[in-house]
């Protein structure tokens, strides 16, 4: 999610073409189809309708094609950016910045195909392709270019991850007694474990504690070791800490630990932004790394227990 929106904020700010504003108004309805068109997101279904009421009102394919991508890129769907290739390359030949909804230079449109490259590679496993299509893109729009490398650091992060193996002999300190607490005595008998880094000074943390409460307790279920990481120690930290889980009561669900200074995890993992999930199997190695609302990660509890299902959030259920 954080990389499609830092593109639609990144395409979304670029200027009207200069050549559309010289053309005659368009009609209300004309206006009204375009905007429906970059706008819609609610579902495929609802995006195929706009398009047919684009199609109707003149919006030309070009736009459509734009308008498709921007539809992809803010459902986070790669397999489906990488799917409009062809009809990117064949657009690229006949491209008309008039025709454009979104871009003022034909450079921010090559930016975009070559992206569009480059996520197609990444499907495929294709690293140099990869490389060399991304970079091009930076290349060509640099304005861009904070849209752009989410996908460089996913990629240097997973490698990294290969790289890693968790510790189980480590010992933490819980948050509520002074006696330290070896990680391997939490999985016995478990088929993976949830590490949860959070910090009370992360509002995102503060926020994503019911879901992310819902999440632990359906994961113990299944048999999910749940260890929760607070990486700051210091006094006036657990104090908040353990104010922020009162409500919780006497057991929220797993271990929650205080990391070791001289040995900390999330230097080891990582650790970038609050709230981060890192799953790791029985052998140590990390299966994912990412944000807790990615959908890899229940992809990746899937590989593990194919009846591990994502529960309804908290503010969902009624």
């Amino acid at each position: 999610m954080f990389r499609s929106s830092l593109l639609l904020a990144a395409l979304l700010c670029l200027p009207l073409a200069p050549a559309q504003a010289q053309e005659p108004p368009a009609s209300n309805e004309r206006e009204t189809a375009l905007d429906g068109l970059l706008s819609e997101r609610e579902s495929p279904q609802a995006f195929e309708a706009v398009i047919n009421v684009a199609r109707k009102n003149g919006i030309s394919e070009q736009a459509i094609l734009e308008a498709k991508f921007l539809f992809h890129v803010d459902r986070d769907e790669d397999e489906a950016i990488a799917a409009l290739l062809p009809a990117f390359l064949k657009q690229n030949e006949n491209f008309k910045l008039e025709d454009s909804a979104i871009f003022s230079i034909k450079e921010d449109w090559l930016a975009v195909v070559e992206y569009v490259h480059a996520i197609d590679d990444l499907q495929k496993g294709d690293r140099a392709g990869f490389k060399t299509h991304i970079t091009e893109a930076f290349w060509l729009s640099p304005r861009q270019a904070s849209a752009f490398a989410p996908h460089i650091e996913r990629l240097r992060l997973t490698d990294s991850m290969r790289l890693v193996k968790i510790d189980f002999t480590t010992k933490l300190i819980p948050l509520s007694s002074n006696e330290p607490m070896a990680l391997e005595a939490l999985f016995t008998g478990k088929k993976a474990m949830l590490l949860h880094f959070w910090s009370p000074a992360s509002r995102e943390s503060e926020e994503s504690l019911p879901d992310f409460i819902a999440t632990a307790t359906a994961l113990q279920e299944k048999g999910v070791a749940i260890v929760s990481l607070l990486t700051d120690g210091s006094p006036e930290n657990l104090t908040k800490a353990r104010e922020l889980l009162q409500p919780l009561g006497l057991k929220p669900p797993g271990a929650w630990l205080i990391e070791s200074k001289e040995a900390p995890l999330s230097r080891e993992l990582r650790l970038q932004t609050y709230p981060l999930f890192v799953l790791v199997s029985n052998s140590g190695s990390v299966l994912f790394n990412g944000d807790p609302s990615d959908d890899s990660f229940w992809e990746a509890l899937q590989k593990i227990d194919p009846q591990i299902v994502r529960p309804a959030a908290p503010t969902d259920a009624r």
